[in-house]
């Protein structure tokens, strides 16, 4: 099993001997901590990083790894035994194996949204366009996932983050199905249009391909707490999230 740690900089890194920190946008670093992998070795897409986010770890880990089990965490979230900001709360190796003796995929808990579906909680916090080609990609090239992708936009629920375990096997399918999606989706969208938190498109449109591959290849999977290391601001979070809902940018809603 290697479960690794997606991080641009320095930071405690759990001592459990599963996990493995990697510096995203090796490439782009001016220094990489020692004994911390580099995704811009061999096979890598590491210099799409600001555009990819943790996504060049898992693009890295499918092309390189040789584990039994993969799984992806990031510097300040893990699935943990329950939700907690303590690190100690960390799912250990021995625990990881214990859940996938009767499951394929491990996830974080859904995230309900409530008051909004995935399609407009997407549209009201991110530029349309990115997402209407997505949509556009997944109707004419991947149509056996089209009718996941329709029921996943209309949920208000959803396993977000980029954070899951899995067996080897079923990460390779995953991991193809994401970046052959995004590849094609990369193809026709104008990065120079975008600017500030949307330059990170394809990170934030792999959120909804994960529930949209899962349904259509039905998995099994459990659901783990969050152990987020970082405490978030809720009152703010929350103003946020109602700001967009109520004053929607219209910039945002141009159709593709």
């Amino acid at each position: 099993m290697t479960v690794y740690v997606a991080t641009h900089k320095k930071y405690d890194i759990p001592e459990d001997n599963c996990y493995q920190p990697i510096m995203v946008g090796s490439i782009l670093r001016d220094e990489v901590p020692e004994n911390y992998l580099r995704d811009d070795q061999g096979d890598n897409i590491s210099e799409k990083n600001p555009n990819y986010n943790e996504l060049t770890a898992i693009y890295w880990a499918w092309k390189h790894a040789d584990s039994n089990v993969i799984g992806l965490m990031h510097y300040r979230r893990y699935l943990g035994s329950k939700k907690s900001h303590d690190a100690r709360d960390r799912l250990t190796k021995a625990q990881m194996e214990y859940l996938l003796r009767d499951y394929d995929v491990i996830l974080p808990k859904v995230r309900n949204y409530f008051i909004e579906n995935q399609r407009n909680h997407y549209l009201h916090a991110h530029a349309g366009e990115p997402y209407f080609v997505m949509e556009d990609v997944l109707r004419t090239d991947f149509p056996d996932f089209y009718p996941a992708f329709q029921k996943m936009e209309q949920s208000t629920k959803a396993h977000l983050f980029n954070v899951f375990v899995m067996k080897k096997a079923v990460f390779n399918d995953y991991a193809t199905f994401l970046f052959g999606v995004l590849d094609k989706v990369e193809e026709r969208v104008d990065l120079s249009t975008l600017e500030g938190q949307d330059l990170r498109v394809f990170g934030f449109l792999s959120e909804r391909l994960m529930d949209t591959w899962l349904m259509t290849r039905g998995y099994s999977y459990t659901e783990s707490p969050v152990v987020s290391l970082e405490k978030t601001n809720w009152l703010d979070k929350g103003t946020q999230f109602l700001k967009r809902k109520i004053f929607p940018n219209s910039k945002k809603k141009v159709h593709f």
